[in-house]
């Protein structure tokens, strides 16, 4: 318990004691009324403070009010056992309250904690201890065991393991040595490394994850949304409603003590503590367990779009299949293997695509790019590059084709990367992806959780695309893509989806960026320390399992369904309650179960949402 939550239960225990040592006196009149005004002033000294605070910043209907002037009333009417109770099972209520809004708030408290103290930079020759923000892009940091990663880099000296679970979720740590990339946030956990920054702090992974979860809550579901404004017409409309019960029937039937007593009972049933708190709480509560799984939501209104994917839609590379290619052949024409992969790694020299990287790998040098002259790109197709005396064709099938070549039919499972030298074909290249581990559990739990449909769209060949799709049981495939059909086929999807249901698009955040963000909820697979992805997607999964995905729409739906459920429950019993109320046939006992009964109630099934499993 926090100090204030401990404050606030020792003033519940000493209320409840003069509560009960004033019943026991029974008829001592001064003592016994004094007993009571001072557990009331015990219990219902922050509540009162609360309710005058709100009257004067304009703020004059809510729980607070209600619950002041309920209980004031019965005050005066002078029952006051039942007056003292009211506000302390509504202290009861509120403690439970914070208690369970702290246990949601500590799975995003652990993941806040990734935010680094300080970081050690060299400079000089000498380590020096500064804060993160003054750290350069460039500039040498050491990580000592036990400490985060300040900022993202490369390892140049040194290697360790890695605690990555605040980021990632996944509990096994991490093996990194010299060139491997690491993000801020991972807890260094053996060796002392040096790391060559990439960026600087504001723009590091642990930044924008930290900027992400602050801001996750500002974007509201319509559930939430409901709330807020019931509320705001329903306070007014329920203490004029009460002021009514109170005066209207006192003139035409007399007796005013027993319509007073009636609209003070009605006062108490009708707060909306139970919605107020519950519903935000359950999408709250989703969130914190997301992120505890290595799921960053960026809002509880993403949470609503989930609950209703009927179609996901898959990009291939890098989200299905692990993006790491190896080349498995080399066929030529009379060059030789050596000089027609030494062509080919010259020409992707320049690019950042898995494919070109594969190529580099297999000629395991570093290529000579001073031979390049000029070098320009083919979208979907490839690079042509002048290199030296030979203008060099490097791409599939369709840039082949434009210059008048047909490619020969290769009859291995691959990516193939024609080569041609000076307007002659010269050979190519096959490359293989391998399909991530959990790919096809994914495909399966996404279609247990209610997902209609699974769609992939690739620029791989067709045959590749098909070997996929039928290995992980997707219903479709669209293959040879350009950027620009992905974007045309999402746009068809959408267009042909139930009113009632949601697009999902899975993108590796390198450059899906603009399908990402109009997809219904775009999710970033693995794209960690990428701006475009983390920028553009709804949901970043932390990690390249996309079978956290089918969790992602599991727990919204249960979020949703516990939300819908509370709302039904809350109204349906302060409902019945208040026409009781009104009746005369409601007490001030069961008014305090109809608003302190229900909230407890309801709040309990709220934290649900905070042990929901894969």
């Amino acid at each position: 318990m926090t100090r204030k939550q401990k404050k606030s239960l020792c003033s519940i225990i000493l209320s409840a004691v003069l509560l009960v040592v004033a019943k026991l006196l029974g008829n001592v009149a001064y003592v016994t009324v004094s007993l009571y005004i001072l557990a009331y002033l015990i219990a219902g000294f922050d509540t009162l403070r609360k309710a005058f605070r709100n009257i004067l910043r304009g703020n004059v209907f809510d729980e607070n009010f209600l619950m002041a002037i309920a209980t004031i009333g019965a005050i005066i009417i002078k029952e006051y056992t039942e007056g003292v109770a009211v506000m302390l099972f509504y202290r009861v209520g509120e403690l439970f309250e914070s208690i369970a809004v702290g246990k949601s708030r500590k799975s995003i408290s652990e993941l806040m904690d990734i935010r680094p103290d300080r970081a050690t930079v060299i400079r000089d020759g000498e380590e020096t201890v500064v804060s993160p923000d003054e750290v350069e892009v460039g500039e040498l940091i050491v990580v000592a065991p036990g400490e985060k990663v300040a900022i993202d880099g490369i390892i140049v000296d040194g290697s360790s393991t890695l605690d990555t679970s605040a980021l990632t979720g996944e509990s096994l740590p991490r093996t990194a040595a010299i060139g491997d990339r690491i993000q801020s946030g991972f807890i260094n956990l053996s060796g002392v490394i040096t790391i060559k920054t990439e960026c600087t702090f504001e723009t590091s992974t642990a930044a924008k994850i930290l900027e992400l979860v602050e801001n996750a809550s500002s974007k509201k579901t319509r559930s939430e949304a409901f709330i807020t404004r019931f509320a705001r017409y329903y306070t007014p409309a329920v203490v004029f409603s009460a002021l009514a019960l109170a005066v209207i029937p006192s003139i035409v039937f007399g007796n005013p003590l027993s319509w007073v007593k009636r609209a003070l009972i009605f006062l108490v049933i009708s707060c909306p503590c139970a919605l107020v708190i519950s519903v935000p709480l359950t999408f709250f509560g989703a969130i914190g367990c997301a992120s505890k799984k290595g799921i960053l939501i960026k809002g509880s209104c993403y949470i609503e779009q989930l609950s209703k994917a009927g179609t996901v839609v898959f990009d291939k590379t890098g989200t299905l299949t692990k993006g790491s290619f190896s080349v498995t052949a080399i066929h030529e024409n009379g060059i030789g293997k050596q000089r027609l992969l030494e062509l080919a790694a010259i020409s992707e020299s320049r690019s950042s695509h898995p494919i070109a990287l594969s190529v580099i790998r297999a000629y395991g040098k570093k290529p000579d790019q001073s031979q390049i002259s000029s070098i320009s790109e083919v979208s979907g197709q490839g690079i042509i590059a002048q290199i030296g005396d030979d203008k060099v064709y490097c791409g599939n099938s369709k840039l082949m084709n434009s210059i008048g070549i047909d490619t020969p039919e290769c009859h291995r499972q691959g990516t193939v990367v024609h080569v041609a030298v000076n307007g002659q074909y010269e050979g190519h290249i096959i490359i293989n992806d391998e399909i991530k581990e959990d790919a096809k559990e994914a495909i399966t739990l996404l279609s247990q959780s209610g997902v209609r449909r699974t769609v992939m769209l690739t620029g791989d060949s067709e045959a590749i695309a098909q070997r996929v799709a039928k290995e992980l049981c997707i219903d479709e495939y669209h293959a040879e893509l350009l950027p620009t059909d992905k974007a045309s086929l999402l746009e068809k999807i959408i267009e042909e989806k139930d009113s009632d249901s949601t697009v999902v698009f899975i993108g590796d955040g390198i450059n899906d960026a603009p399908v990402i963000s109009r997809a219904d909820v775009g999710i970033a697979m693995g794209a960690l320390g990428s701006d475009a992805a983390i920028e553009a997607a709804d949901v970043v999964l932390m990690d390249d399992k996309p079978s956290k995905t089918a969790f992602a729409v599991k727990l919204s739906k249960k979020a949703i369904s516990i939300a819908r459920c509370n709302i039904i429950f809350a109204l349906s019993v302060k409902l019945l309650v208040l026409i009781l109320g009104a009746l005369g046939y409601a007490g001030m006992w069961l008014a305090v179960f109809a608003d302190v009964g229900v909230s407890v109630i309801a709040i309990c099934n709220a934290m649900r949402t905070l042990r929901i499993k894969e």
